[in-house]
């Protein structure tokens, strides 16, 4: 297949593109700078891909979308909840403005989105069928996979990727926490019972690659590990794999002064409890399935 790539210089996107390659896909990266050959420019702001590169590479057979703010990039201010929401939303909405103009239209369209989707959900258990939350980032990643409808209306089938935490120390939650936890300082933010819902990094790719060649596979998928993990559990056991203690808990009021309370609560203090039914149900075998064989792979450490 011929697929182009947004985010391609994102923590996902750095593995994806030799990854589908290896597969045997010609994989375009769709940049936002000046290209280098082998990538075409587009703008996110309006959706426009540059015309002549299109052209020399004739036609696409998918489209992946992992562009997107950082959410964790920088406290959540009013411009940066705007920013956040308007690189997802209005950068999608163009984009499949832009892919139904073109007179050979692609046949699958796989968009990244989050399972903040599902908003802070306690103790219960979510699938792909639950019904939407409340909040931010709920609301942003709704808004996010509406913007694909019109691709859906016009036949194309899209895939709704509902990434979890992608563990890797190249980027992301892992990278941040580890200072702390090599250090010995490392423990469980707040009550420690918030679920975290995850994914190794490389799983995360070959979930994508599935989702790529799965033709049964459409709209919601949660990209998560099968095993998700409470807060505190994951404290532990990252603690064990790097052969430190993880104690040192810390409090919810604190968390709320550094990053401001909306965005602890949201990122830190809350979660939910996501299980990848529909990937499980089409195949997919995790390569990476529990929290402590995912950290050592992730941080090369062996058992």
């Amino acid at each position: 297949m011929n697929v182009l790539v947004t985010g391609s210089h994102g923590l996902i996107g750095r593995s994806l593109l030799p990854a589908l390659r290896a597969a045997g896909h010609v994989a375009v990266p769709l940049v936002r700078t000046a290209p280098k050959p082998g990538e075409i420019r587009w703008d996110p702001a309006i959706g426009e891909i540059d015309p002549a590169g299109l052209q020399a590479l004739g036609s696409f057979d998918a489209l992946i979308h992992l562009a997107g703010e950082n959410i964790s990039g920088a406290r959540w201010t009013r411009e940066q909840k705007r920013k956040i929401r308007e690189s997802r939303t209005q950068s999608t909405r163009h984009l499949t403005r832009t892919v139904l103009s073109l007179p050979q239209r692609p046949a699958a369209f796989l968009c990244a989105s989050a399972i903040g989707y599902y908003g802070d959900r306690g103790q219960d258990t979510v699938t792909e069928e639950s019904v939407p939350g409340s909040g931010y980032l709920a609301s942003v990643s709704q808004e996010w996979e509406a913007a694909t409808i019109p691709a859906v209306e016009a036949g194309i089938r899209v895939v709704n990727m509902r990434f979890g935490v992608v563990l890797s120390p190249e980027g992301g939650a892992l990278a941040k926490m580890l200072p702390m936890f090599q250090r010995g300082l490392g423990g469980p933010l707040g009550s420690g019972r918030q679920w975290f819902s995850w994914i190794e990094r490389h799983d995360a790719v070959g979930a994508i690659l599935h989702c790529l060649s799965s033709d049964t596979l459409r709209g919601p998928v949660n990209l998560v590990a099968p095993n998700p993990v409470q807060n505190a559990e994951f404290a532990r056991v990252l603690g064990e794999v790097l052969g430190k203690p993880a104690r040192l808990p810390a409090p919810a009021f604190a968390l709320k002064l550094v990053f401001g309370p909306e965005m602890a609560e949201a990122l830190l203090l809350t979660g939910a409890r996501v299980k990848p039914r529909r990937l499980l149900e089409s195949g997919y075998a995790f390569r990476h399935p529990e929290l402590e064989g995912a950290l050592r792979h992730a941080l090369r450490l062996g058992a």
